[in-house]
């Protein structure tokens, strides 16, 4: 990092979560039921005993929850820690190493391919052609992120004092997503909320890329100042997270 911006490559950080698999595991939220029926509905098909690839899948937390309800998912992860911790958490769940860019996967072989919060570590030019290959005709690709709410006033200011720290802005982010342009994306949005200690708060903005690449001491520094602050604001030291899921999907015909 220099000067506040991290300079790291993309492929950096996307492997810095190694370093980091069982932070991430324990801290980052998970997904509320409206993201999953959001999907069922925009891609006219429910998702048990759909054939799933989830892509970019870390510990599994996506790929447990489509579990949960019913589907026949595999798992994508190229990172050796996160492969892990996902055998550990899921250890009946499939999965294979490798990345959207060079999926891993039969031609055809999918009713559904998933990225959640993974896209953006990928090259479009190569992952939307492998993501077409894998799925059936009809089948469909959905992407979604968990962005916090910037609704919520604190959760704002926070975001703000993050951004000013690493130097980016908001139209920097969506850049990175790399959304493709075609297919168009049917999207929807799913706000929701989790009830966490302070220390766990903290400990999932910890688990985000761009504080692995910073290091332990400049993220123990961030973070002691946002306890100081949070104290005051979260007596009994619980916070209430809020969350925006926001779904793209889009359904290939052909």
């Amino acid at each position: 990092m220099k000067n506040g911006r991290v300079t790291a490559t993309p492929r950096t950080r996307a492997r810095s979560f190694d370093t980091a698999a069982a932070l991430y595991a324990a801290y980052r939220p998970g997904y509320p039921n409206g993201l999953f029926a959001a999907i069922e509905e925009l891609s006219g098909r429910g998702l048990a005993g759909a054939r799933v690839a989830d892509v970019g899948a870390g510990t599994g937390i996506a790929t447990g929850l489509l579990h949960a309800r019913g589907a026949e998912v595999v798992a994508v992860e190229p990172g050796d820690a996160m492969a892990a911790e996902f055998r550990r958490a899921h250890p009946r769940i499939p999965i294979v190493r490798g990345d959207g860019d060079r999926l891993p996967l039969v031609t055809a072989g999918f009713d559904l391919v998933t990225y959640a919060q993974a896209w953006h570590w990928t090259d479009p030019r190569r992952s939307l052609p492998e993501a077409r290959r894998v799925l059936r005709p009809g089948g469909a690709l959905a992407l979604w992120w968990n962005d916090v709410d910037t609704a919520v006033p604190w959760i704002a200011e926070q975001d703000e004092r993050i951004r000013t720290f690493f130097q980016v802005d908001a139209a920097d982010v969506v850049t990175a997503r790399n959304l493709p342009a075609e297919p168009a994306l049917t999207t929807r949005e799913v706000r929701w909320s989790r009830r966490v200690p302070l220390d766990a708060h903290l400990a999932n903005h910890a688990s985000h890329s761009a504080f692995l690449v910073l290091g332990p001491d400049g993220t123990r520094e961030f973070m002691d100042a946002e306890r100081a602050r949070l104290n005051s604001l979260f007596p009994d030291g619980m916070v209430e997270e809020h969350y925006v899921v926001t779904l793209g999907l889009a359904v290939f015909t052909a």
